[in-house]
């Protein structure tokens, strides 16, 4: 089985800014065509293992979910040389057995976002990448097996519903969603899976449990101030998840189970001659293996 170097890319949601265990930690300033970041990039070495570290929101939470800039991230990432992308985010539950501060590793989503860019393709060069099998099941496995090894309360397999929010749901939207078979509720997962799908990056979810939303009769609406309780738990939590997934996946992977490094083989439909030359250079990073085909 042919192996290839591996440089773990981290996007960490709320809660989790920084990754303290970084050797020879340096900024990467990593400017793209579809604009700026959340943040600089944070590059190092985890017990071996190449790290990129992305705070999702930026440093001291700035950017809400709806003015996340997920192409620039996803395309930096790419960029900086990520092979593999774990997100991190908090979420909300649907499921009595999966209570405030369990870990949920996600391998579906329903995707509610509406006017946020979820493609960094469109005219000039047109790419339809298949979004059946999401997340990569050995990047899912081995956070299940590191949270087993931690003692970490946590769930293979889920549905994650992302909305826009701000606001959190109504009680009607969330017995809806729980209706329709979702497990947890987030803000940020959609679209930056599909972006690092069509970037040929295999990506995996750790959703972490800080709510029960709202559609329990008997629970007070959900309120920022509880969360915050919850998520210094899930912080230390994750911390430690960090570490111990980097050393079990390794410093060489294989490819995805999932195809996800060749996403875009089948995908692009637009015919070379009809390629937008402008729209191909901001595609540099993202589809640029295609290109040298």
């Amino acid at each position: 089985m042919t192996t290839h170097n591996r440089v773990l890319g981290f996007i960490g949601g709320s809660g989790v800014y920084s990754v303290d265990a970084l050797e020879g930690a340096e900024k990467l300033v990593m400017p793209t065509p579809w604009g700026d970041p959340s943040d600089a990039l944070v590059r190092g070495v985890m017990k071996g293992v190449d790290v990129i570290f992305l705070a999702r929101h930026g440093k001291g939470h700035r950017l809400p979910p709806g003015a996340i800039n997920y192409r620039a991230n996803i395309d930096a990432m790419k960029r900086a040389g990520a092979t593999d992308i774990i997100s991190i985010s908090a979420c909300g539950s649907f499921r009595e057995d999966l209570p405030p501060g369990s870990f949920v590793m996600v391998d579906q989503f329903i995707d509610r976002t509406t006017n946020r860019e979820k493609s960094f393709f469109g005219p000039g060069f047109v790419a339809h990448v298949s979004m059946a099998r999401p997340v990569c099941p050995a990047l899912s496995e081995a956070l299940a097996a590191s949270c087993a090894a931690l003692d970490i309360s946590h769930y293979r397999g889920g549905t994650y519903i992302a909305i826009d929010g701000p606001q959190f749901s109504s009680q009607a939207e969330s017995k809806l969603y729980r209706a329709w078979g979702c497990d947890v509720i987030g803000m940020t997962n959609m679209p930056e899976a599909k972006l690092a799908r069509e970037a040929e990056l295999p990506y995996a979810s750790v959703a972490m449990v800080t709510d029960y939303d709202c559609w329990r009769e008997t629970e007070a609406p959900v309120e920022v101030g509880k969360i915050l309780e919850t998520l210094k738990l899930n912080t230390a939590n994750a911390a430690k998840l960090v570490g111990d997934v980097a050393v079990r996946l390794g410093k060489t992977r294989s490819l995805s189970p999932t195809g996800a490094e060749h996403a875009l083989d089948m995908a692009v439909i637009t015919a070379p001659a009809a390629r937008d030359p402008e729209m191909m250079k901001k595609l540099d990073a993202v589809a640029g293996r295609v290109f040298r085909r």
